[in-house]
Formats: structure tokens, C-alpha cells, sequence
């Protein structure tokens, strides 16, 4: 685990360097605990509890399963987990498995428009001026497609880009060119909204600006 820079130790329980990046530009330095969860098994162990899960839902699921992976080995700390998972006629989609599931999923996805849910969940594991609060929401992001053509999504799937992220797409990345717009967070898109992540700190009693690491003016 890297030194705490920020006033409060921040864990993020993600491998995302996007997500990373996010919370660095706006003033957090976080430590990185990439969690063990075997997603496909989460999802089937909550579908068997909960039965089937509409996509916003099972990015809660997950994103607290990476949180609650993490949680134990993380003592004075806030901890975050996310997944994204992007919604397209009611199915979810995560990250693609191969690249012709990516060619495939981009032939499904151009010309049209999506949800990006990205579930967000917070525990506070301090001990002195903790809350021992787990809990946690979804951001929910309309996406709309260009229409571009094999030509386009062949050559953006052979970058490999697309096989690293939920939805097969980036807002900030290669794939920002083929985005047309957006209805909601922009900072949700890149896999971390961090208005809802400043709404859920405000209910453990943080506010924003005293987790900004030293030598950032607050």
C-alpha cells in the first residue's frame, strides 16, 4: 500500500487508472487495492439471493463486493469500490471478453444511445472519528453513439482499448471521437461520478475539500 497523502486515508479498490486519474485531478490522492472478486460469481451468488438484477442494480452488487474485499486489510481509511456496467436495451454489458464480442457489441451499439450505471460504495473502517458506515449508490449517465462503420470500429478494437473497459468505450480515451453527447455526470462515463461520491463522503460528515493531499490550496 502507498503513503497516505490525503488528510483521511482514501483506499480505492480498483485497478482503473481512469478512475485513479479522476480523483487525482480533483485533488485526491488515493491509495490503489485492486480486490480479488470473482464478478461472474458475485453476480450469480446475488442473483440467487435477490433473483435477476436490472443493470444499475448489479453495479451496486459488485462495487460493494470490491469494497467489502478490500475493507478488512484497511484500517483508518474511507474505501471505495465501483463497477460500470453499460445498459443497452435492459441487457448490461461489461467489459468485452474478446475482440469480436467488442466488433459485435459496437455494431450494436453505433447510432443508438445507452446507459452508463456506475455503482459507487463507501466504508469507513476509522476507528476515532469513523462512522463504521458501509453503504453506497448508482450514477446512472445517458451515452449517445455516432454511426460509424466497420471500418472505424475494427480499427478501434485492434488499438485494444475497448477490451480494458465496461461498455467497450472511453469518454476520456480513444474512444471519445465516437461519443456524440451526453445527458448527466461526465465524470460517471469515465467510471467514477464524483458528485455522488462527494454526496456520499457529506454522509460520513467529510467534506470534499479536507481530503485534498497537501500542498493543494483548499
Amino acid at each position: 500500500m502507498s503513503e497516505r497523502p490525503s488528510p483521511v486515508h482514501v483506499v480505492l479498490a480498483s485497478a482503473s487508472p481512469a478512475r485513479k486519474k479522476l480523483l487525482h485531478a480533483a485533488g485526491i490522492e488515493p491509495s490503489i487495492m485492486v480486490s480479488g472478486v470473482d464478478e461472474d460469481a458475485a453476480t450469480a451468488q446475488a442473483e440467487e439471493t435477490y433473483g435477476p438484477l436490472e443493470p444499475a442494480d448489479l453495479a451496486l452488487v459488485l462495487a460493494r463486493a470490491k469494497a467489502e474485499d478490500i475493507a478488512p486489510q484497511c484500517d483508518e481509511a474511507l474505501v471505495i469500490g465501483c463497477d460500470s456496467i453499460l445498459e443497452l436495451d435492459g441487457d448490461g454489458h461489461g467489459k468485452p471478453q474478446t475482440p469480436e464480442q467488442a466488433i459485435e457489441r459496437w455494431q450494436l451499439m453505433r447510432g443508438r444511445s445507452g446507459v452508463l450505471h456506475t455503482g459507487h460504495w463507501l466504508i469507513d473502517t476509522r476507528e476515532d472519528d469513523g462512522t463504521g458506515a458501509t453503504f453506497g449508490a448508482t450514477a446512472s449517465t445517458t451515452v449517445h453513439f455516432a454511426a460509424i462503420d466497420d471500418d472505424e470500429i475494427r480499427a478501434y478494437v485492434e488499438t485494444g482499448e475497448p477490451l480494458r473497459v465496461a461498455g467497450s468505450f472511453t469518454l476520456d480515451g480513444l474512444g471519445a471521437p465516437f461519443v456524440t453527447g451526453i445527458e448527466g455526470d461526465p465524470s460517471n462515463v469515465v467510471g467514477l461520478s464524483l458528485p455522488l461520491l462527494r454526496e456520499l463522503l457529506g454522509e460520513v460528515g467529510i467534506a470534499w475539500h479536507t481530503l485534498r493531499a497537501p500542498g493543494i490550496p483548499t
